[in-house]
């Protein structure tokens, strides 16, 4: 009796393999495409690419994941979710990362799912307690305070002058920018939100198979750009 496929199926078979996630975020000035393995044991990240190009996210973005798939020998059919950082970020670059990670979900028909940008930048700071900030333009920043890498406190958006610091540390490039203002040590290699941190924070819902998620970006206030209000009516 024959068995189809031989011992290369029995091989494919026997290996127990993770769900490989690609991460997206273009919630800063930054472009981040990241590719990871999503185990029972564990995540471990196979790729990362990043560009600091704040005008460009449209043009970046498809090249850094192609990129971050060639150098982990995968193809986009192999993908089974995607990770997309939903902010608070500013709405033009926002919605080029949640655009792309919706329709790659579609097409390939695996789950999307959203993460907070801070809280990627959180979990990668580690112990302590942490203020997290990135550049909200306007001269503010959008900001969360993190302890052991777990937000204690909302996202939200003001002038750097006006927050009331609690941390022991920040990271973030808001606040690197406003590093006078805050008056507390930066630690200036950690200024985007980590792909790799993404998909770790997704981990647990990737595992269980979790539905789909509407990515909806988290904008804390309105576009720069917005249409012009309905002229009021005048009674004579």
């Amino acid at each position: 009796m024959r068995v189809r496929g031989g011992r290369l199926a029995g091989a494919r078979a026997a290996r127990v393999l993770g769900v490989l996630v690609l991460a997206l975020d273009t919630s800063t000035p930054a472009v981040t495409a990241a590719l990871g393995e999503v185990s029972a044991g564990g995540m471990r990240g196979l790729a990362e690419r990043r560009t600091v190009d704040p005008r460009a996210h449209g043009e970046r973005l498809a090249p850094q994941v192609q990129l971050v798939l060639e150098d982990a020998a995968v193809r986009a059919r192999d993908l089974g979710a995607i990770v997309a950082g939903v902010g608070p970020g500013p709405y033009t670059g926002l919605r080029v990362g949640l655009a792309t990670a919706a329709a790659m979900g579609q097409a390939l028909s695996i789950p999307t799912y959203g993460i907070c940008s801070l809280d990627a930048l959180g979990r990668a700071a580690g112990p302590g307690r942490v203020l997290v900030a990135t550049d909200a333009r306007r001269r503010e920043v959008y900001f969360a305070t993190y302890v052991d890498g777990v937000r204690v406190t909302d996202p939200d958006v003001a002038k750097p002058a006006d927050l009331r610091i609690e941390a022991d540390r920040a990271v973030g490039e808001g606040s690197l920018k406003y590093s006078e203002i805050f008056g507390v040590p930066i630690d200036d290699r950690l200024l985007f939100p980590p792909g790799e941190a993404l998909i770790a924070l997704a981990a647990a819902k990737v595992r269980e198979g979790a539905a789909s998620e509407v990515l909806t970006p988290l904008y804390l206030r309105r576009p720069d750009a917005v249409e012009p209000a309905a002229r009021k009516s005048v009674l004579h």
